[in-house]
């Protein structure tokens, strides 16, 4: 009953008579469909699985020859063709006659073979997925840590490494290099943001090849690089290695046909690491003088280079501040026809109002309002007092003549600026803009020819300054079709004694002449200046022998002199010097 109950055949094995025995529950297992004790040992081989009758076949002949026990698992296939799991065990024995054989049991186990192969497979499920979700996590973490183009860690992970490095008692000394590629946005405006991404990669790789294994190379921005350095001996080797990264970055770069070069401007800073100074602040203030002083070198950190820098930060927030309160004011140098020598224009130079040191020349601010941004304001806040000064001596019934007021590369960038000229109501012809930097060479932007249109459309002339310092090109006068150009005054300085600068400053004048376009020539300095730049041809003269810069009030002094004489007044000594040393006033007896 209680093997009927169980459902657990019994079985007999005769080893020496090879007779097997089964009970009424062994054929219900195998659905033999017969009843009878003695079977055939072939009713058990042919319903094994193929597939498993070999190693069942194995485990029993083990098991005979150890005269042990008998324990095995396998599938049979019933009649219909359905398979099922059973599993079988024996024991050796020897009956009282001393024959050997076997007494076994065996049962279907499908069902649990099948949970155990669910759960197993859940089991394998979960782990891939936990292996999954871990790989996930470490790649996320990585992504988090890791710059995506280049495959360096980023400014996260670098600031947690150099914490670590500081708090590490291997590390002696900790050297910080900070990176900034040179001439990476001309790759990127000419070659496109491919190129740009293979520059990035190439530097990446160029400057971990100048470090060691224990150092670490993370990039930190756009075209921004930092190499932390262990354990270096003193300066000279720290030295040694930005120079070899130098190099490294100056050779060409493949970028399908085509090859280019970049450069690499390098700020340096080291310390022993048990200090709490900020080695990246440092670099950052050497890579800031590095790349003042013409880029493609290595600076080192030092504590006048931070004086100088919080130096000039403060006169930036001052200038700042003085845009603000309109303390930045034109002061007016003139301009006069080189044979007549009457007035044809003034140019506005840029003068500050500062409230404790009193008035002072663009050399004490300009280079720092280039450097912080600043220039477009300063040109457009010049603009507004040049328009709203000429509006004063329209008022007291004085015709001002043309005004020249200089005009930056940024401001001559920005796509709002015709729209914001037009506002101010420009008068045709009242205005010239002088382009002061090198926005006039052989490439200029769509953008940049785009307001060039719009600011002749407007009746805004267009001057080119400084032509001969080596910024202006013929191809960029062709293009930009300037109304006049301006002769460097240090072409100018040496004509009165050197034949090849009078020749030179003729050539000039031939090839200006043959564009259609205007020649005035700056630092006019004594009369015989003025008497050989006529002869050569000049239409204008402008300098210190005109004229000084002058303020609002000395120019309308001197053009009531001009305009309106049975108005004028006696000039004081500071109107008398704005207006000239003698070759202005004549102009009152040429009216």
């Amino acid at each position: 009953m209680a093997l009927e109950t169980s459902q657990i055949g019994v079985w007999e094995h005769n080893l020496t008579e090879e007779e097997v025995l089964w009970d009424l529950q062994m054929h219900k297992l195998y659905q033999t469909g017969r009843t009878d004790r003695k079977v055939s040992s072939s009713v058990w081989k042919n319903s094994i699985h193929p597939d498993d009758y070999e190693r069942a076949s194995a485990e029993f002949d083990r098991a005979i020859a150890e005269k042990g026990q008998y324990n095995s698992q396998f599938r049979i296939i019933l009649p219909d063709g359905e398979v099922r799991y059973l599993r079988s065990r024996a024991h050796f024995f020897e009956g009282t006659d001393g024959e050997p054989a076997f007494i076994g049991a065996e049962w279907d186990v499908t069902d649990d073979v099948l949970i155990n192969r669910e759960l197993t497979a859940q089991k394998a499920v979960a782990e891939a997925r936990a292996v999954a979700l871990e790989q996930s996590r470490e790649r996320i973490e990585h992504a988090a840590d890791h710059d995506y183009l280049t495959g360096l860690p980023n400014r996260r992970y670098f600031d947690r490494r150099l914490a670590e490095l500081h708090a590490d008692p291997t590390v002696e000394t900790i050297a910080v290099l900070h990176i900034d590629l040179d001439r990476f946005k001309q790759v990127n405006d000419k070659w496109g943001h491919a190129a740009g991404d293979t520059t990035l990669q190439s530097a990446a790789a160029r400057i971990s090849g100048a470090t060691a294994s224990c150092d670490m190379v993370a990039r930190v921005g756009g075209d921004e690089f930092v190499a932390v350095l262990i354990n270096v001996k003193d300066g000279d080797e720290l030295q040694s290695i930005a120079e070899d990264m130098l190099w490294r970055l100056r050779r060409d770069i493949r970028f399908g046909h085509e090859q280019f070069q970049i450069g690499a401007s390098i700020g340096a800073a080291w310390s022993t690491a048990n200090t709490d100074r900020n080695l990246l602040a440092e670099s950052d203030i050497a890579l800031y003088h590095a790349k003042k002083l013409g880029r493609n070198r290595v600076e080192f950190f030092t504590p006048s280079l931070q004086a100088d820098l919080l130096a000039e930060r403060q006169l930036a927030e001052e200038l700042r501040l003085a845009l603000s309160r309109q303390e930045i004011v034109p002061f007016y140098q003139t301009q006069v026809d080189a044979r007549t020598r009457r007035i044809i224009g003034l140019e506005a130079l840029a003068r500050w109002r500062h409230p404790e040191k009193g008035l002072l020349p663009p050399v004490a601010f300009l280079k720092i309002a280039d450097e912080y941004g600043l220039t477009s304001e300063i040109d457009a806040a010049i603009l507004n007092h040049v328009l709203a000064d000429r509006n004063a001596w329209a008022r007291q019934g004085l015709t001002p003549p043309r005004v020249a007021v200089n005009i930056s590369g940024r401001r001559l960038g920005d796509p709002h600026l015709i729209e914001r000229l037009s506002a101010l109501e420009i008068p045709h012809h009242a205005i010239v803009f002088e382009l002061i930097e090198t926005i006039f060479l052989d490439d200029p932007d769509d953008i940049l020819l785009a307001n060039i249109e719009g600011i002749k459309k407007m009746g805004i002339d267009i001057e080119i300054d400084d032509f001969g310092s080596g910024h202006a090109s013929l191809i960029g006068l062709v293009k930009l079709k300037p109304k006049r150009l301006k002769i460097d005054r240090q072409l100018v300085t040496a004509i009165t004694i050197s034949d090849d600068q009078r020749r030179l400053v003729g050539s000039i004048v031939e090839i200006a002449r043959a564009l259609g376009v205007e020649v005035i020539a700056e630092g006019v300095e004594t009369e015989e200046h003025a008497r050989l730049l006529a002869r050569a041809g000049c239409d204008g003269l402008q300098g210190y022998a005109i004229g000084y810069p002058a303020s609002f009030n000395d120019i309308a002094i001197l053009l009531t002199s001009i305009q309106r004489p049975d108005l004028a007044r006696a000039p004081s000594h500071s109107a008398g010097k704005a207006g000239s040393t003698g070759f202005v006033e004549r102009q009152s007896a040429h009216s």
